[in-house]
This record gives structure tokens, C-alpha cells and sequence, in this order.
């Protein structure tokens, strides 16, 4: 990965060219810095795929949207005649190319888009926020199509990282308790967490989670588990910790094989679930959340840093300094 100067792209037919505001670090990214990302790429390729941005240009044929309208896309270029993209679930298209992956991305000062995939952003969300819709859009996939929480449940998240707080406020929004739990190194993070809404925080390296969860629970266990964790020892966990007939949702990506006693799912017959990406409708599910409040994004982002200052943003977000980081093409 490295800096290189570009020249502006330029609208094309049925394109738009936007402006990049701010422009979020993936931990998918991370996984491109250290080499082991399973998405196909197609390098040189300009990375970044959260963003938000204002439009500057529209290209021929464009219509519902003008020059400075603020606007986000969704990421997927897909074939959409086969089964998953006649169903919906773009996300699993097998011909399915990324933006920030497989086209040029949002880690520039400008960036192209189809039309088709453009999202207006309300007015009453902020670029900062906005730049953030993209991995809350993912939470949204994995909640809404994905499990099923209804008010009353009580929701283990592990992994108080920028998606699992999203996933907190968002099991939250369905009114669900929600415990968050992470390690004594994400104490800023599950502060940040209980200040948003979460109903207990848990250090599991100084607190006993399995029994504040079945006293939470009156010995059942969680009725849904979110792991946005991504590891072993998280998973294991939170399946002795799921109630018989829990759901359980994988957010988090392990990144490598990971083991687990999968007898543990026959004995309690949870449905267990994977996640990836989002499908269309996730974006705006995620929109409306923050435009009623729901989901609360701003205070995950730290603030934003310049593209000359990549490595060292790279650098804070591999340590956990921080819960969002952003880069700031315009600076």
C-alpha cells in the first residue's frame, strides 16, 4: 500500500462523480495492509469503502440527483440476473466486485459512482456519521434478515469495537437489554458503549460474564448472541452462554479457522447464523436509524486524519487506539 497521485476521474455515462468527505478504516482493510483478505481484489486499486461525500459532477443520463447533493453508495457491482441477486441478497452474488476492493475507492479526494448505487444522505445526519453507514448497514443485514430479537430479550454483544457498539444500538433500538463485553484493553470502548445505551458493560478479565448473564437471565442464558468479536475463545464463550433455542449471529470476521464444540449447538438447538455484508434494503435501514435517532455514530469516530497520514491511522487502528478512524481526503 502506498500514496500515489492520481488524475481526477471524470463522469461518465450513468455516473457520478463524488467529492469524499471523510472515509472510514475497515477492519477488512487492515486484513488488505496485512495481506490476508479473502474478497477479490484487482490492484493498483484505490481502497476505502465507508464514506460519504458531496456530488460534483453527474454524468449522462443521470436523473434524481444534482450537483451538492450529500450522498453515500453501497458497494457492490453485481450481475443481477442470478438466483441471490433476483432474491435480494446481492451481498452473495457469486460475479459480486467490490468498491475500495475491485474498483477504485473512497481513499481520494474524488470517486466514481454508478447512480444505481447512490443513497441521499438526511439531512440531519452528519457527514462524520454518514461516513459510518456502511458498516452499521452490515449490522443491519445481520439483525434484521439475519436473527430475530423482540423487546423484552436480552442481548450478549461481544466485541466492543465500532461494530459492536452499532450492533448494541441496534438491538437496543428493538428494545432489547444488551450486555456488552470485551477485555480490559477495550475499557475506553465499553465506557464509550455504556454511555450509548448499553445496559451493563462486562471486563471478562476482571468480571465473571457467565454469571451475570444467567442471573440477568434467571439461568437461561441470552436469547441472542451478536459476536462481533471475530475470535475463538469470544465464540466458545458466548455458546455456553446462549439459552436452548438462542440465535446466534456471526458478525465479526475470524480472519483464520477457528474451533468450537458444535455439540453445543445440537444440545441446545440454537440457529446459528453467519453474516456478510448487506443487501440494499440494509443501507436504508441504516439511514433511518440515524435520522430518528435511533443510532447514535458520531461519537465512534475519532477525529479525522489526512491521507499523508495513512500508516500512522493504520497504525492506531491495528493497536485499538481509538473505536473509528478516519481519513480526510480534502486535508
Amino acid at each position: 500500500m502506498e500514496i500515489r497521485d492520481m488524475p481526477d476521474p471524470t463522469a461518465g455515462p450513468g455516473q457520478v462523480k463524488i467529492q469524499v468527505k471523510y472515509a472510514g478504516i475497515c477492519g477488512s482493510d487492515l486484513h488488505v495492509y496485512h495481506s490476508g483478505i479473502p474478497i477479490p481484489m484487482n490492484p493498483p486499486v484505490i481502497m476505502g469503502h465507508e464514506y460519504a461525500g458531496i456530488i460534483t459532477e453527474l454524468g449522462k443520463g443521470v436523473e434524481g440527483f444534482q450537483v451538492g447533493d450529500r450522498v453515500l453508495s453501497d458497494n457492490y457491482e453485481v450481475c443481477g440476473i442470478c438466483h441471490y441477486c433476483r432474491e435480494g441478497y446481492i451481498n452473495l452474488c457469486n460475479s459480486r466486485r467490490t468498491f475500495g476492493y475491485w474498483m477504485n475507492g473512497a481513499f481520494a479526494p474524488y470517486t466514481l459512482v454508478p447512480a444505481e448505487r447512490i443513497h441521499k444522505i438526511p439531512e440531519n445526519v452528519s457527514d462524520i456519521s454518514a461516513a459510518l453507514t456502511e458498516p452499521l448497514a452490515c449490522v443491519c443485514h445481520a439483525v434484521y434478515d439475519l436473527c430475530r430479537i423482540v423487546p423484552g430479550d436480552l442481548v450478549l454483544v461481544t466485541g466492543p469495537g465500532a461494530i459492536g457498539i452499532m450492533a448494541m444500538q441496534v438491538a437496543k433500538a428493538h428494545g432489547a437489554r444488551v450486555i456488552m463485553s470485551g477485555m480490559s484493553a477495550d475499557a475506553p470502548r465499553l465506557e464509550l458503549a455504556k454511555k450509548l445505551g448499553a445496559d451493563i458493560v462486562v471486563d471478562i478479565e476482571k468480571e465473571n460474564l457467565e454469571e451475570i448473564v444467567m442471573t440477568e437471565s434467571k439461568g437461561y442464558g441470552a436469547d441472542v448472541v451478536l459476536e462481533c468479536s471475530g475470535t475463538g475463545a469470544a465464540i466458545s464463550n458466548a455458546l455456553t452462554l446462549i439459552k436452548k433455542l438462542g440465535c446466534f449471529t456471526q458478525i465479526g470476521l475470524p480472519g483464520a479457522p477457528i474451533a468450537f464444540d458444535i455439540t453445543k449447538l445440537c444440545f441446545k438447538e440454537v440457529l446459528l447464523t453467519g453474516s456478510l455484508g448487506s443487501r440494499k434494503i440494509s443501507w436504508e435501514q441504516a439511514l433511518d436509524l440515524q435520522a430518528r435517532g435511533l443510532v447514535n455514530l458520531e461519537p465512534l469516530a475519532e477525529a479525522p486524519m489526512s491521507l499523508g497520514e495513512w500508516k500512522e491511522a493504520f497504525r492506531r487502528f491495528d493497536a485499538k487506539e481509538g473505536c473509528k478512524l478516519l481519513l480526510d481526503p480534502q486535508s
